[in-house]
């Protein structure tokens, strides 16, 4: 039964709102038309003023409605408005909303003129002065304005299943319990409630049962135990559809479905559990934002992050700081398992009491309208790292725990010992400096060591960290974020870790590096890794991994000492080559890594066999001087260990060696400085098989790669938007992490480029959003550089039929 009716298309916009654009007469023909999701204005990727987004402006949109709708009840619902709205329905004001992170539905029954055209305006306000969360004070991230997500009818008959709540209730397990309860609007004494389940798009339905509605409570509770059910986990996501009919008789009034999972999470003292296994929470915190348009993308880019967070960098965790996020990117974290922990729109700053009751009201919000998603596994219910305040807290915890009693309540600190009216302390430990431990322990932060606790920020801010940093900047921002896993990882206490962040993001001009850019992230902002981001890719066994930290060019390192270079695998060993001559063979990652699965490897040798074999020299001489030599590359002729001193001197008194001849060694079988260049190659083995190969050799030829979410693009409730990471490489594959040289792109067919159609390169990697215009065919997005070398990325389009106005 499907009576959702899309309004996603054809509208107007104006930069600058008057009271007149809301009327029935207003002529919109110099407006502009737009479609949603739609940002109020497209963004330079850097350097530019964030004021240009603040303003007031005008949606616009005209439609027929069918005949058929007379007697109905129509909704109307507004997913994402940023960040004061008022709407207005053939010249009326008929509702308002002060949230830009929470959906609003506004009842249109006996306002709208079936048969006839009407008219749907929305003021939009995005300035950053407006009372209500997150503003009154700085805020750490860019909060953009528009109508950045869906908009659709709801065409119901007059009594329709108004909310459903749906939980699992696995306490005696084997036995598995589905609990429903069911809102209906305008109940009647003959009506019912019945009820099916079946695996997701998979199978007939099977009835659940059925039952008369509850009038006294205005909320029906059903239970029904269920045989043969999967239970949900990061490792096997199954979901089930349940579907509620409200039937009179044989009559179906109204049906919903919605996707669900059965599982039993819970924070305890020492950790997470889920269905009675313990997880270490392994994740990155999301800004819901993307270079030139903010807030406003559709499904792709959406379940695209979800995609990315799972399957590329091998986490089971992610927190949509600092708001609710799109139920796009929700749905998909439902479908592939990822754990999430969502909270209240804020950052540090808490208002006057208009101000808290709006933030009460966006806890409500929250809940009711999050709830059915089986990936999310707590509450967040305070202002993110706000000082705190008991009685405005003990409304939202109350809120929260009203609404979902089968979810615990966190808030995210950054400080210790803080007032713990939530079930979870959560707190930002940026203690990690690159030399301090990792962590602090529990006992340190938490002010009851009766709850549970885990750390919901770390590094960011500590170690900004740009794709074209210098390569030992770059090394040091990974091996900070691996410090920290590993120190998480050796606390049984601690349940796990969100770090900073998933992507560098857009910021105001109190923070970032000047260019309204946070470069905090594992992936900059086209979501292009990072080094770092290759310390999470190592935690997960789907595929096999390997990368080096160094591009093995010794000019790159200050006195052309190699200093530290390291293996990321998650392979069984990894063999090193140099100049097809065998190193070593590397496998566990040292003991400073030992609570990692897959910790980061230290190269500690250059020379295996080569001097013993290709000098002539008594065995223990050979390996005295190979000994002396890695060690002057990895901490360099200021910072030798005492036995490598002892060794030196020992050379010239015992083997009357001369330093020229160090040297000389030293530049044959470590250094390459003014020689001829080295080839150095990496196998990582599993199970006794070579299954990936790194070759790193002086480039002779550019490539560019685009690395296109997906060719196929659907136009459906709304256009699609394919992301196209660009990457320039040599000819091995290995990324030129200084290549800055500009792009030009251009277009062919049905598509269009989001942002700007001349781009460069940073850090040898960038990006494209290309978007659907309506039409389907065939199109083509041309990535050519200043040296002539170009890349094709071939489309196809396709309009799929759905109910749109």
């Amino acid at each position: 039964m499907n009576n959702r009716v899309y309004l996603n298309n054809g509208w107007e916009f104006s930069e600058n709102y008057s009271e007149e654009m809301t009327t029935v007469s207003f002529d919109a023909k110099n407006l502009t038309s737009v479609r949603l999701p739609h940002t109020c204005k497209e963004l330079p990727f850097h350097y530019f003023d964030e004021s240009l987004y603040q303003m007031v402006s005008l949606y616009r949109k005209e439609f027929k409605a069918p005949k058929e709708w007379q007697d109905k009840c129509i909704l109307l619902t507004l997913e994402g408005v940023a960040h004061e709205s008022e709407v207005f329905f053939n010249g009326e004001k008929i509702g308002e909303h002060h949230c830009g992170y929470t959906a609003f539905t506004i009842d249109l029954s006996g306002k709208i003129k079936c048969g006839e055209d009407n008219v749907l305006a929305v003021k939009v306000d995005s300035r950053e002065c407006n009372n209500i969360p997150p503003f009154g004070y700085v805020i750490d991230y860019m909060t953009y304005g528009g109508i950045y997500r869906d908009v659709y009818l709801e065409i119901k008959n007059p009594s329709y299943i108004k909310d459903i709540f749906l939980k699992s209730d696995l306490t005696k397990l084997p036995t598995k319990t589905l609990l429903a309860e069911v809102e209906i609007h305008n109940p009647k004494p003959e009506f019912s409630i019945v009820q099916y389940i079946r695996e997701k798009n998979a199978g007939e339905y099977m009835l659940l049962g059925t039952k008369s509605l509850d009038l006294e409570s205005n909320t029906t509770k059903l239970g029904h135990k269920v045989n043969d059910i999967t239970l949900w986990s990061p490792e096997n996501p199954t979901l089930y559809e349940i579907k509620t009919q409200l039937v009179k008789g044989e009559e179906i009034l109204d049906e919903v479905i919605h996707s669900f999972g059965f599982r039993k999470a819970e924070f305890q003292k020492d950790g997470f559990y889920l269905n009675g296994k313990k997880y270490k929470i392994r994740g990155l915190n999301r800004h819901q934002s993307y270079p030139y348009v903010g807030y406003a993308m559709p499904k792709s880019m959406q379940v695209m992050d979800a995609d990315v967070l799972k399957k590329e960098l091998g986490l089971n965790a992610v927190r949509t700081s600092h708001y609710p996020q799109s139920h796009d990117f929700l749905n998909r974290c439902d479908e592939i398992g990822l754990l999430v922990f969502t909270e209240i729109p804020g950052w540090q700053h808490i208002g006057d009491e208009k101000w808290q009751e709006q933030a009460v009201i966006n806890t409500e919000d929250m809940v009711k309208q999050y709830r059915n998603h089986t990936s999310i596994i707590l509450w967040g219910v305070r202002i993110n790292e706000s000082q705190d305040n008991d009685a405005f807290y003990e409304k939202t915890n109350e809120a929260a725990r009203r609404l979902d009693p089968t979810r615990p309540t966190a808030g995210v600190r950054a400080h210790k010992k803080s007032s713990l009216l939530e079930d979870v302390y959560t707190y930002n430990d940026f203690s990690h400096d690159g030399k301090a431990s990792g962590c602090e322990p529990k006992k340190n932060v938490t002010s009851n060591m009766e709850k549970a606790y885990f750390i919901s920020e770390y590094n960011g801010h500590m170690y900004p960290t740009k794709s074209f940093d210098w390569e030992e900047h770059r090394m040091e921002h990974a091996i900070r974020h691996a410090n920290v896993l590993n120190a998480v990882a050796g606390y049984e206490d601690i349940a796990g870790s969100f770090g900073w962040c998933m992507a560098d993001y857009n910021t105001h001009k109190d923070f970032g590096s000047g260019d309204r850019i946070c470069y905090h992230g594992v992936l900059d902002m086209f979501r292009n890794p990072k080094m770092a981001a290759d310390i999470y890719t190592c935690q997960q066994e789907e595929t096999v991994h390997l990368s080096i930290s160094s591009t093995m060019d010794i000019g790159e390192h200050p006195g052309c000492n190699r200093g530290n270079t390291w293996i990321f695998t998650n392979a069984d060993s990894v063999k090193m080559y140099k100049n097809d001559r065998f190193i070593k063979e590397y496998s566990k990652s040292a003991k400073e890594y030992e609570n990692l699965l897959h910790g980061p490897i230290l190269i500690d040798d250059y020379i295996g066999n080569a001097i013993k074999e290709g000098e002539n020299f008594a065995k223990k001489q050979a390996e005295e001087i190979t000994y002396a030599l890695n060690a002057t590359a990895l901490h360099g002729l200021s910072a030798l260990p005492k036995k490598v001193i002892w060794i030196a001197i020992k050379m010239m008194l015992v083997y009357h060696m001369k330093p020229t001849q160090a040297v000389a060694l030293y530049n044959k079988y470590i250094g390459d400085w003014g020689g001829t260049s080295t080839v150095y190659k990496f196998e990582a083995i599993k199970e006794g098989k070579v299954v990936k190969t790194v070759i790193k050799q002086p480039m002779t030829t550019v490539h560019l790669k685009a690395n296109v979410s997906h060719t196929e693009l659907c136009e459906d409730t709304t256009y699609d938007v394919a992301a196209v990471r660009i990457t320039a490489r040599d000819e091995f594959g290995n990324v030129l992490p200084f290549y800055q040289e500009p792009m030009v792109l251009e277009t062919e067919g049905p598509i269009e480029i989001l942002g700007s159609h001349i781009i460069a390169l940073k850090g040898g990697m960038g990006g494209v959003y290309v978007k659907t215009t309506g039409m389907d065919g065939n199109a083509v997005l041309i990535i050519k550089d200043a040296q002539g070398i170009q890349q094709k990325v071939e489309f196809s389009i396709k309009k799929n039929g759905c109910n749109e106005l």
